[in-house]
């Protein structure tokens, strides 16, 4: 990609980030479009769907998190570091209003321009929690998929202006309830 192409790709997701952070998944790609000072049409050459667009939007954290995961393999406990992860994860999540239900349907949906990296996010929660698990650090009744359920569901809370407050306490209150008090 040319430079120039790839300076204003960069700046279409800043924008778009910004206007999903402020409205949620669901604003307006004319909006999105508007606030970059370019027209619809160069918003869609790039983007060509709204999925697409947010699919370049989340793909960088689910990078991130899913690097984040494999540091944490090598530097923590096995229970500091899936709680760590987990607090990342939904913290991350919570930055895009929204963005959880698309996450939810998209892990199931092997079309989906999210599967990929859904699917990849979920493996690196699931390393973690096998790794504590091992250590006897966390109950052997939950696997991957509960855990990705269980990040989707806390950053749900996230979303809902009553209870936010109380996102993190609830963080607590699962971490709790998936650790076994042993190994670490």
């Amino acid at each position: 990609m040319r430079a120039d192409a790839r300076k204003n790709r960069d700046h279409l997701l800043a924008v778009a980030g910004g206007a999903i952070a402020e409205q949620g998944v669901e604003v307006s790609l004319r909006d999105i479009a508007r606030r970059a000072d370019v027209g619809l049409a160069t918003l869609l050459r790039h983007f060509p769907t709204r999925e697409a667009l947010l699919d370049a939007l989340l793909r960088t954290g689910f990078d991130e998190m899913t690097a984040k995961a494999g540091e944490l393999e090598m530097s923590a406990s096995p229970a500091d570091a899936l709680v760590s992860w987990l607090r990342d994860c939904v913290a991350w999540t919570t930055e895009y209003r929204g963005a959880t239900v698309l996450m939810a349907a998209a892990i199931k949906d092997p079309d989906s321009a999210l599967h990929a990296s859904c699917v990849t996010l979920r493996a690196a929660g699931a390393r973690l929690l096998h790794r504590a698990q091992a250590a006897g650090a966390a109950r052997d009744d939950i696997d991957g998929e509960d855990l990705f359920a269980l990040v989707a569901m806390l950053a749900w809370l996230g979303d809902q202006p009553s209870l936010a407050p109380r996102a993190d306490r609830l963080i607590g209150l699962v971490a709790g309830a998936v650790l076994t008090g042993a190994g670490g």
